[in-house]
């Protein structure tokens, strides 16, 4: 077969490149350039080589794509949070300095970016969460709101800050299970019988806990935000995400942990097992800070955690060579204050809601879903039609079939009844 030669024309055309770039891959080799035997001053390119490029170019966005997935490359512009020099940035404020000393409700307004107080006059009242524990009451009250609460478009982001603060309150009176005033950590501070010099501790957890740049559950936000879903629906996509065993919900497979080293009083014996039987050690090590998370250290400075939690933490890092992570920490702190199981789930989802409603707003504004495309691995598009079908003929009416030996064994089908 004959090769095929196009025009400089069409070359661009099908690559989407100027002319100079259409000369840069000739000049590297990747494509065939001839005279044009009609027009000597005219130049043919080989439409097969143009043809390769172009799907090697698209396995190479595919692949880009691909990683930036998994802790890679950026998939979408924020300017929220960020993860720099080892530690989170909350719209350019180091947050491990700023936990030091705010308030989830200013962290709300740093990271929602808005000048007033969205929280002022917003009473407590009775939850529409119902549930057995925490996790369960979070879902029903946002499972409610998200059924009755109006979509973000068309609203301006004064009225969607003041409707995510209005959720958040809900929240936490749902997953405290009880009504009551004051800044959200001494809310549940009240709740769980926190003393006032204790009542700090939550106050930095929550923070810390509040936005972790394109997380999992985030994206999940993000991702129902531009559709234009109302903010209590982006919330509750993010809920279902954190909720998972590989993000929030790794809190219950660290008490689990620590339960075990209390059981055996051994937790180095019992952090070995878990490696040896091929399994994580649950609240060690973070991808994201390779040094150690620094969220941990500051919860860890500012409590003094049992002694019996703190040789689990020296052991699980010794044994795995990464230090205690955000889930670690929030168990620990939990556990050192005696508070009830779901504590740390409770801490983490109220702080990070806030995050959540952070980047719901800001993706709002983009008036676009976002839609990734999937880097296709199966069979190629027509393949089955292009197979030929191969029928075996039916026996003759008199032919005799030998018996399957599996059906020997097996009764006569009764006669169907069709009374």
């Amino acid at each position: 077969m004959a090769a095929l030669w196009i025009t400089a024309d069409e070359a661009q055309a099908r690559l989407g490149v100027r002319l100079q770039t259409l000369y840069a891959y000739v000049s590297r080799g990747l494509i065939t350039v001839r005279a044009d035997e009609t027009d000597p001053r005219r130049s043919l390119y080989a439409a097969e080589d143009i043809t390769r490029l172009v799907q090697r170019r698209s396995r190479g966005r595919s692949q880009v794509a691909s990683r930036a997935l998994d802790h890679g490359d950026p998939v979408l512009s924020s300017s929220i949070t960020t993860i720099h020099d080892g530690r989170p940035w909350y719209r350019g404020r180091d947050a491990i300095a700023w936990a030091e000393t705010a308030s989830l409700e200013e962290t709300a307004r740093l990271l929602w970016d808005c000048d007033e107080d969205p929280f002022i006059g917003l009473a407590p009242h009775p939850s529409t969460g119902v549930g057995g524990d925490a996790r369960a009451r979070a879902f029903s009250l946002l499972a409610y709101r998200a059924a009755n609460d109006p979509a973000t478009s068309g609203r301006s982001d004064k009225a969607l800050r003041r409707e995510a603060a209005s959720i958040m309150i809900d929240l936490v009176d749902a997953m405290s299970g009880a009504a009551r005033n004051g800044l959200i950590h001494e809310r549940l501070a009240k709740t769980w019988r926190v003393d006032s010099s204790k009542a700090d501790i939550l106050r930095r957890c929550l923070v810390l806990a509040a936005d972790h740049e394109l997380n999992a559950s985030t994206f999940a936000t993000r991702v129902a935000a531009s559709t234009g879903a109302s903010l209590a629906s982006c919330a509750l996509a993010g809920l279902s995400t954190l909720s998972g065993p590989l993000h929030g919900g790794m809190t219950l497979q660290v008490a689990a942990f620590i339960a075990e080293c209390r059981r055996t009083n051994d937790p180095r014996s019992t952090a070995a097992l878990r490696l040896s039987q091929g399994l994580d050690v649950p609240g060690f090590g973070q991808l994201v800070y390779p040094a150690g998370d620094p969220r941990a250290r500051a919860i860890a400075q500012a409590l003094i955690y049992a002694d019996d939690l703190r040789e689990i933490a020296a052991a699980g890092e010794s044994v795995t060579g990464v230090a205690p992570n955000l889930d670690f920490a929030l168990v620990a702190a939990t556990r050192t204050l005696g508070l009830p199981v779901d504590a740390a789930f409770t801490l983490f989802t109220v702080g990070r809601a806030v995050g959540w409603f952070a980047h719901a707003i800001e993706q709002r504004s983009s008036n676009r879903p976002i839609r990734p495309r999937a880097s296709y691995v199966g069979l190629e598009p027509g393949y089955l039609d292009r197979q030929e079908l191969v029928f075996e003929p039916a026996p003759a009416a008199d032919a005799k079939v030998s018996p399957d030996p599996d059906d020997l064994d097996r009764p006569e089908p009764l006669a169907a009844n069709n009374g």
